[in-house]
């Protein structure tokens, strides 16, 4: 963005200066008046008959008042001014390391903090807004940055793959071309798998949702009808349970949300015999939604990467049917996108515990 071009202009320090040398003048001026009004007002102007002793006349007392209280505004207006210049350099000072802050911060500087010290005013209060907001932009940044590499990397790895695999049919031409198809196809089909979920889990943050009643149990029911046949291929057990559970919210997100539960369930549970349990619940200010499954015994330390794009378990390992690793990197910015929580937890006998809640009504919008 072009800096923006300003003409210059009477800096803060200096209009504060006048301002308070203008307001001591006009104090110190009205104070004189009223002593002309009230004193000198009542004082006759001509000769007072007082026998042997000189009486001061109004025009006596003035000529010796004016000079006194001319000299006397001169002085209040160099105090003012050297007073107004000392006080407004104080009270601004915070304000020029706030500026200094956020110049760093335009130039790429985000770990500068402006660490105000005193009491709670407005200054600290913008400084502590500031400092909270460098610290947001920056984690942002580093996941950002995190991400882009992570994305890299495994846009890279099917790429490479296939010219590989291009390759090693070129220089070989008896190689079996069936075999070689199917291979592309299938890292094709991973990349694109990819792609879309990178498109997926920036359509979350960009936060302009388009609004509608959904209800999550119906959206369960749907969820667990596609992956009917993924479940009855690996031997699992789905279970769906709960209460009519209606939110407000984007029906294709919480849509792809309900669906990245369910097939990270059943992809990471047991080789046989795992069981997968969906349960929705309605309270007056939110709607909840759990699932739960079966699988290995996973550390709460590992469980609280799991959100974390392309993160997957020392005991995950990657299959045809376990995704692109960011299945719960998409849930968890989609219940963020819809200002909800989400609660990950170790089950005590082997598997994971997700848990969303959600509102009952729409969020406030928020514009970037």
């Amino acid at each position: 963005m072009p800096q923006i071009r300003r003409a210059p202009g009477v800096s803060v320090r200096l209009k504060l200066t006048f301002s308070y040398a203008g307001f001591l003048m006009l104090s110190g001026a009205l104070l004189l008046g009223v002593v002309w009004v009230f004193l000198l007002r009542y004082v006759p102007d001509g000769a007072i008959p007082v026998l042997g002793r000189f009486v001061p006349n109004r025009s006596d007392l003035w000529r010796a008042f004016a000079p006194a209280a001319a000299w006397a505004m001169l002085f209040l207006l160099g105090i003012s001014l050297l007073g107004g210049w000392i006080l407004a350099g104080r009270m601004l000072r915070p304000l020029s390391r706030i500026t200094g802050a956020a110049r760093k911060a335009a130039l790429g500087s985000l770990s500068h903090r402006i660490t105000l010290e005193g009491r709670r005013d407005e200054f600290r209060d913008l400084a502590d807004a500031f400092d909270t907001m460098l610290a947001r932009v920056e984690a942002h940044v580093a996941e950002q940055q995190r991400f882009a590499a992570n994305a890299s990397h495994e846009l890279r790895t099917p790429l490479t793959i296939s010219q590989t695999l291009l390759e090693v049919a070129r220089n070989d031409p008896d190689r079996d071309t069936d075999a070689v198809l199917e291979r592309l196809h299938s890292v094709n089909a991973r990349a694109i798998d990819l792609t879309e979920a990178l498109l997926l889990l920036s359509r979350a943050d960009q936060g302009t949702l388009v609004r509608e009643t959904v209800d999550l149990s119906l959206v369960v029911e749907e969820a667990a009808e596609t992956l009917l046949p993924l479940a009855e291929k690996r031997g699992i057990d789905v279970r769906v349970t709960g209460d009519v559970a209606r939110t407000v919210g984007s029906r294709a997100l919480l849509t792809q949300m309900v669906t990245n539960l369910l097939h990270n369930a059943l992809v990471h549970n047991l080789p046989s015999r795992g069981v997968v349990t969906v349960r929705t619940a309605a309270g007056p200010d939110v709607v909840v939604l759990m699932v739960e499954n079966t699988g290995e015994r996973l550390s709460a330390e590992l469980v609280s990467t799991l959100t974390e794009p392309f993160r997957r378990g020392a005991e995950r390992v990657r299959s045809h049917d376990s995704g692109v690793g960011l299945g719960l990197a998409i849930v968890e910015r989609i219940v963020r996108a819809h200002s909800g929580q989400l609660r990950l937890e170790p089950c005590e006998s082997g598997g994971l515990r997700v848990s969303v809640e959600l509102g009952v009504r729409a969020a406030p919008e928020t514009r970037r």
